[in-house]
């Protein structure tokens, strides 16, 4: 299993501030609350239905590689390879490894009750009850 390149999905998290401004009117700042705005921009995107096969995939992958990206950058993780998602990026942070484009692919299949801004506001109480118990 190939470690993931960091480089090339930061510039995917790139593209999603840049195109999330562009056709949205909405700034990302890399920070957790940012994901609020990104959990309203796929609302949008949403809103005239299902997402047709490339502008899913687009936006699936911009999606996941913002919200590892703002892990990465809110509690000092890194992208890692995970024999539960071969070849698809997971970040590990906070002695956790977390899996941005599942949850991507979730929220875009408008799966009740996924909110990416919750998944990374979860991870340091996550990580506190596992280190505990």
């Amino acid at each position: 299993m190939s470690a993931p390149d960091p480089t090339y999905l930061h510039a995917l998290a790139d593209e999603c501030v840049e195109l999330v401004s562009r056709q949205f009117g909405r700034r990302l700042d890399w920070s957790p609350e940012s994901l609020s705005t990104l959990d309203e921009v796929c609302v949008d995107l949403l809103a005239d239905g299902p997402l047709a096969d490339e502008r899913l995939d687009l936006w699936w992958r911009l999606i996941g590689a913002y919200t590892g990206e703002v892990v990465i950058r809110a509690y000092g993780g890194e992208w890692v390879a995970h024999e539960t998602s071969p070849g698809v990026p997971a970040v590990s942070a906070l002695g956790l490894t977390g899996f941005p484009f599942g949850l991507a692919a979730r929220v875009l299949d408008e799966e009740p009750y996924k909110s990416l801004a919750s998944f990374v506001r979860a991870l340091p109480t996550i990580s506190e009850r596992t280190e505990g118990g």
